[in-house]
């Protein structure tokens, strides 16, 4: 009898810190709004167009750096983009403009496209079994999550006794640190002959032919446009329009004794739900249809985000938020991402999936631009919020009609 191929190899936990440590750093940009602000009296545009222009850099570099894994090699693509991370990282902590620190988070958005879902997916993806590929997938997403737990907690603390330019030249210094584990990610390519026959070019223009492929990139926008709003603004909004910390209740009992700190443990919540939330997509990827479990998802994020902004906001309600909506949060990425190898194979996976998160970062710049834009005209964020709302229904639609077989020869 055949033994069942192993879940956990080298690739796959290698792959599972690379996302962790890129994510926790990336994660932790919110907590940076109001000190920059403060520091420098800049407008609350000003920084949010600096995230969201790292976001947009992120979407423009992934398929490039999908393409750079799959033509000279998975690792050589994450040694570039941690050495691009972490000069980002280093450049803006001495920037004293938002024009420098815009500039510097092109470099940044690059950087966590060399070390993020583009690259890493797709290594692990090729490394896997069929029957362990969606787990897998999982598994390296809920990573990502993991970090969101620890990194904006740990930007909040490192901040009370260090400058926050001190604290980007740390994290520059631990994105350098994952080089170190990167000789253990040695992946076979465990692809089909009829993958390794067809050039990047054909695959593509299938793909491009597709409405199955155009369906996934448009339902993708809304993903970005709500998980980058809230990393970037959640922490300000909380600090802002919650009601205070009451002394003796359940939240100041566990050290939660200011908004500020609320707004940090709530993307550490949001974090932390969405590990479990992933892990289960993963496990019903394999079992159930992609597209339904899409669906259901986009439709569960969008009811959460229109009861919370409609409900009085208190600490208790950000929590009850942050749970329900970190339980969809990354669900997404391993449906989306094993849809794309499902319908188009594993040999330009990279390639492919970093083309629709192109749509997710197009939509993770909306969501932080417009955050900020917003909040300067009208002094709050109800109208991004309804935005949201509104495209996340929208996603939740266009999803329904994707044909979830691959495309015949035929169709090319």
């Amino acid at each position: 009898m055949t033994r069942p191929a192993p879940l956990f190899t080298p690739v796959l936990i290698v792959g599972c810190i690379v996302i962790m440590i890129s994510f926790a750093v990336r994660a932790s940009f919110g907590v940076f709004q109001i000190p920059i602000a403060e520091e420098f009296g800049w407008l609350r545009s000003e920084f949010s167009l600096a995230i969201a222009i790292q976001n947009l850099a992120w979407g423009i570099g992934q398929p490039i750096f999908g393409a750079i894994a799959e033509k000279i090699g998975d690792r050589k693509a994450i040694v570039t983009g941690a050495l691009i991370y972490a000069a980002g990282l280093v450049l803006s902590a001495w920037s004293t403009t938002p024009f420098e620190m815009q500039a510097y988070e092109w470099l940044v958005g690059f950087g966590i496209a060399g070390t993020g879902f583009g690259v890493v997916l797709a290594v692990v993806g090729r490394s896997s079994s069929d029957e362990n590929r969606s787990m897998s997938l999982a598994i390296v997403t809920a990573a990502g999550s993991a970090g969101q737990i620890f990194g904006a907690p740990t930007a909040e603390w490192l901040l009370t006794f260090l400058s926050w330019q001190s604290v980007f030249l740390v994290f520059a210094g631990v994105i350098l640190a994952l080089i170190a584990t990167l000789p253990l990610m040695r992946a076979p390519v465990p692809v089909s002959k009829a993958d390794l026959e067809e050039s990047m070019g054909t695959i593509l223009l299938k793909a491009f032919k597709d409405p199955s492929y155009t369906l996934i990139f448009l339902g993708f926008f809304s993903c970005g446009y709500q998980l980058a709003f809230v990393t970037a603004h959640f922490p300000a909004f909380v600090t802002e329009m919650c009601g205070p910390i009451m002394p003796g209740g359940a939240l100041y009992s566990i050290g939660i004794t200011s908004t500020s700190a609320l707004g940090a443990v709530a993307i550490s919540l949001i974090g932390a739900a969405n590990v479990g939330g992933t892990l289960l997509a993963g496990y019903l990827g394999n079992r159930y249809s992609k597209k339904y479990l899409l669906a259901a998802i986009y439709t569960g994020r969008t009811i959460a985000a229109a009861a919370f902004i409609l409900l009085p906001i208190t600490p208790m309600s950000v929590i009850v938020f942050s749970i329900v909506m970190g339980s969809l949060w990354l669900a997404t990425v391993p449906l989306t991402s094993g849809l794309v190898a499902h319908l188009y194979g594993l040999r330009y996976m990279g390639t492919l999936y970093g083309i629709v998160f192109f749509s997710h970062q197009l939509g993770s710049f909306l969501g932080v631009w417009l955050g900020g834009r917003m909040y300067d005209i009208y002094g709050d964020y109800t109208m991004v919020w309804w935005i949201g709302v509104g495209i996340g229904a929208f996603s939740a639609i266009v999803h329904l009609p994707i044909r979830e077989r691959p495309p015949t020869p035929a169709a090319v």
